[in-house]
């Protein structure tokens, strides 16, 4: 089975595919884990694509620097990064729908929302657990680095890092384990994007809704295929998985790399 993000590219939309410079008209503001994955599929089906996901960093680690120094509150230039896409949505794009929206004015904006308890178990079981391995051991980082490498052909771990700068250290200030605090913080951001975001401008969207009101609001017409539901939370989880027993199983491979260099050395000596 072809993981999540695989099957968003096998749309065949990227920004090098376009050999041309986008204009972003789709905003994101909804937060990670409210269904940022299929929307992302949707969008591009319907032609605002690309769209900009987290999954971008993860192949695009250099833009880390960038969402970094938009966070501490540096101009930037939004072209920069975000120059060849027409919509954004998920992490890190979310945390900066305010200045998007006035670098991009004529853009729509996307709340999608969620049941917060729902959402929180979702964040909490799948991005979380992920990020709170960076803190681990070394061998933890390796064993992300490799996921990354595997998946995304870069062996980094910098995607991971900024999300807990921006989200778990920035957004939710380190208190994410509190789960009450972690469902009011997003709580009101949605108030805070409803009352900021003129009516005529924003779609408040839960994707169990389907293609009807997003179409509606895009002004494009519904498409035959069914609308997508990705299931990336799987996906996540069996990454966190294996990152774990990586970890778990690096010392003991290095110790045995160890010993097999440390024997041929010795033999080595003994026959010269």
């Amino acid at each position: 089975m072809s993981s999540v993000h695989e099957r968003v590219r096998g749309q065949g939309i990227t920004p090098a595919s376009l050999g041309k410079e986008c204009r972003v008209k789709v905003i994101g503001a909804g937060f990670g884990r409210t269904g940022t994955a299929s929307l992302q599929s949707a969008l591009q089906e319907l032609g605002f694509g690309p769209c900009y996901h987290m999954y971008e960093v993860f192949e695009h680690p250099q833009h880390a620097d960038f969402w970094e120094a938009a966070w501490r509150g540096e101009t930037v230039d939004w072209d920069e990064v975000l120059g060849s896409y027409e919509a954004t949505v998920d992490w890190p794009g979310c945390a900066f729908y305010g200045e998007l929206m006035e670098r991009y004015p004529d853009a729509k904006v996307l709340l999608s929302v969620r049941d917060p308890e729902q959402w929180y178990e979702s964040t909490r079981n799948t991005v979380y657990k992920l990020t709170k391995l960076i803190g681990r051991s070394p061998f933890s980082r390796i064993s992300l680095a490799l996921l990354s490498l595997l998946k995304f052909g870069t062996f980094t771990i910098r995607p991971l890092q900024l999300v807990e700068e921006i989200a778990g250290q920035g957004t939710f200030e380190g208190r994410f384990e509190d789960k009450r605090y972690a469902i009011e913080v997003f709580n009101q951001h949605n108030e805070e994007v409803k009352r900021r975001v003129p009516k005529e401008r924003l779609l408040v969207y839960e994707v169990k809704e389907g293609w009807g009101p997003l179409c509606e609001f895009l002004g494009v017409e519904e498409p035959d295929e069914r609308f997508p539901r990705l299931n990336d939370a799987a996906e996540v989880q069996r990454l966190t998985l294996v990152a774990r027993l990586l970890s778990v199983a690096i010392p003991p491979a290095l110790a045995l790399v160890g010993i097999a260099a440390l024997v041929l050395i010795r033999r080595g000596f003994l026959r010269s």
